[in-house]
């Protein structure tokens, strides 16, 4: 019998799903809460029973990865890695690095104080979508369709001055139907996917009310999710697609703690029994 330690923060359907099919599958399944759990420079593997590999699962971005380095730091096998975790739960390190990979991904414009930013609207044209760099659930993403609401933005942004409100990711407003594609890749192979339809707003985002449905998998979609995960460095993410008028499909994001509560309901495949098996599979290489 195999240990698999699933790490959360705030304890979802989806950990729970992983836990029983780790139990379904005969192996143990410890569930850690990572916020009580205290880790220091003389810290072991042996001081802890991790299990024999760790699915990363905190919904706290900056809290999760800490956590990932902390466990590589004890040469403790995680998934996702610290690098993919890093690139992901950052935009502009993601969308950089599809880029590189030759990956579609929409036009995306980088400056680093609001007026620059004000200065590139002027220069690119109105509508433009703002994106926080660090972020999820599709908070602080707005479409920006005219210089007054860009100055209420931009003014918001100069007076909270966190960190990550200096660095200003403006990217192109895709034209196509009102719903976006979410893959799930495990071990870069595309196992579920559905389409996120728009409950009537800009966003598609299931956690803010958008309608999952069933999607087949298509040649261009696997290819193109294949391609993503690689260029991420693998493991187990979310490759989200938007259906281009012009240009058919682009990636715009691709997420590392991936939710699957939703489509786990209607997939022909079974989610997560697949990333326990993967997780186990990953340490026995």
């Amino acid at each position: 019998m195999s240990k698999v330690s699933i790490v959360f923060d705030r304890l979802r359907a989806e950990e729970k799903m992983l836990q029983k099919e780790a139990s379904e599958l005969g192996h143990e399944a410890l569930m850690l809460d990572a916020k009580i759990t205290q880790i220091n420079t003389d810290s072991k593997k042996e001081d802890f029973d991790f299990g024999d590999v760790v699915l990363e699962r905190c919904v706290s971005y900056f809290r999760g990865l800490h956590f990932t380095a902390s466990l590589e730091f004890m040469d403790i096998p995680v998934l996702n890695k610290f690098e993919v975790a890093n690139v992901c739960g950052n935009k502009m390190f993601m969308t950089l690095l599809l880029k590189k990979n030759n990956i579609p991904t929409p036009k995306t414009y980088f400056s680093f104080s609001s007026e620059s930013a004000a200065e590139n609207l002027d220069k690119v044209g109105f509508p433009l979508v703002i994106k926080p760099v660090i972020g999820s659930w599709g908070r602080g993403v707005m479409p920006l369709k005219d210089r007054d609401t860009m100055e209420a933005v931009f003014e918001i942004r100069d007076i909270t001055d966190s960190p990550h409100d200096r660095i200003y990711y403006l990217q192109e407003l895709i034209q196509r139907p009102p719903r976006d594609i979410r893959v799930i890749t495990v071990g870069d192979e595309p196992i579920a996917a559905m389409y996120r339809k728009s409950s009537g707003g800009f966003k598609t985002n299931i956690a803010l009310g958008a309608d999952p449905e069933i999607c087949e998998i298509t040649k261009e979609m696997e290819d193109m999710a294949v391609k993503a995960s690689k260029a991420m460095g693998g493991g187990i993410l979310g490759i989200d697609m938007m259906e281009d008028d012009q240009r058919g499909l682009v990636v715009h994001e691709v997420n590392n703690t991936v939710e699957f509560k939703g489509l786990a309901k209607v997939a022909t495949r079974n989610i997560p029994k697949e990333m326990i098996e993967f997780a186990l599979n990953y340490v026995r290489k």
